[in-house]
């Protein structure tokens, strides 16, 4: 690898090129959200098994615009509340389609939407141990971050601020700490609000992010997924660039010696 090449992500058993995840919710309709996963060039698109439709026949189904072949579903939990309900929903997934590489995502409350993490570490457990591939939305706390790890999930995704919010990335240091410590992916998930909120994801070192509301909300969506396109990649490349140190005190960009006399 050259010192300008990069890899492709590893998630699981996959590889992918896009370190850009985006939604299926939210969307005024499956056109526009097939448009934007377009511009997007994301490879893996999240799909709320609870809420999308991909059975009934006499409604529009998100596979008719958006193809499992092409791209990569990534079944998750949203509007679960326990690790009961998740199990259940993840098993019908891969009854439904046959995936094992899921979003695992169990909230504790309606109004914060934070992840409850002692029944997200319960879940997991069960669900690695089914063979399932689980990609576990959760605070952003270091060391419950290491026990996911530790019950084998195939990669972290710390949320930035809560779901929907727009906030961007409240606690950055964390997120570092939780990228230095990790052996796994780190996703950076949940809160982003526009595409720089995405570029710092990626500076910090993040192996991508997953963005729905800020596209989908936004006032011209698939244009707003391209601009996410374009920030992811320009954050990558500035965390494979190594920015220079800061600095307390201004510092010359010319040498100071042999200066010309001022006189």
């Amino acid at each position: 690898m050259n010192e300008y090449s990069d890899s492709k992500v590893k998630i699981a058993n996959g590889k992918f090129t896009s370190r850009l995840i985006i939604g299926t919710g939210k969307f005024s309709n499956y056109q526009i959200n097939k448009q934007a996963l377009e511009a997007s060039g994301a490879e893996i698109v999240t799909v709320a098994i609870r809420r999308v439709n991909l059975t009934d026949k006499n409604k529009p189904k998100l596979t008719d615009y958006i193809n499992p072949k092409k791209y990569t579903f990534l079944p998750n939990t949203a509007g679960c509340f326990n690790a009961k309900e998740a199990l259940r929903t993840l098993r019908l997934a891969k009854e439904l389609g046959g995936w094992d590489m899921v979003k695992l995502e169990v909230l504790s409350d309606e109004k914060t939407l934070y992840p409850n993490m002692i029944e997200t570490i319960n879940a997991s457990e069960k669900l690695v141990a089914d063979g399932f591939k689980v990609l576990a939305y959760c605070n952003d706390d270091p060391v419950l971050c290491k026990i996911l790890e530790e019950t084998g999930c195939s990669a972290i995704m710390p949320l930035g601020a809560p779901i929907g919010s727009g906030l961007g990335i409240l606690n950055p240091l964390n997120i570092q700490l939780i990228i230095e410590q990790a052996k796994l992916p780190v996703i950076l998930d949940a809160g982003l609000g526009t595409a720089s909120d995405a570029s710092l994801a990626m500076e910090l070192g993040c192996e991508a992010v997953l963005v729905n509301s800020a596209i989908a909300e936004a006032k011209f969506p698939i244009l707003m997924a391209k601009s996410f396109k374009n920030a992811v990649i320009a954050g990558r490349q500035c965390f494979l660039a190594e920015r220079m140190k800061k600095k307390n005190y201004g510092h010359a960009t010319s040498p100071m010696e042999n200066l010309i006399s001022r006189r």
